[in-house]
C-alpha cells in the first residue's frame, strides 16, 4: 500500500516476543534489523515525494529490503 511502512512488528507479529529478544541478545540481528527499518523508513519516503530518486534506486532499494526481511525472517524461525 501507498507509503506503508513495512516494519518487522506488523509484518511478522507472531514473532514479536522472539523480535524483542533478539534485538537484544543479538548484535548481528539488531544491525540487519536497523538497517531494514532504515530502508523502510527511506522508501515510505520516496513513495511520498519526499525524496525522488530514479526507479533504478528504488527497485535495488527494494530488493535490498527484501534480502534483509528474508535473513531477518531466518534468523527469527530458528530456535
Amino acid at each position: 500500500m501507498f507509503g506503508e511502512l513495512h516494519d518487522l512488528r506488523h509484518e511478522f507479529p507472531e514473532y514479536n516476543d522472539r523480535i524483542h529478544e533478539l534485538k537484544i541478545t543479538s548484535d548481528h540481528f539488531r544491525r540487519l534489523f536497523d538497517e531494514y527499518n532504515e530502508l523502510a523508513h527511506e522508501l515510505v519516503r520516496i513513495q511520498q515525494n519526499i525524496e525522488t530518486p530514479s526507479d533504478e534506486v528504488v527497485e535495488g532499494l527494494k530488493l535490498k529490503r527484501l534480502n534483509l526481511k528474508d535473513k531477518l525472517y531466518a534468523m527469527l524461525k530458528r530456535k
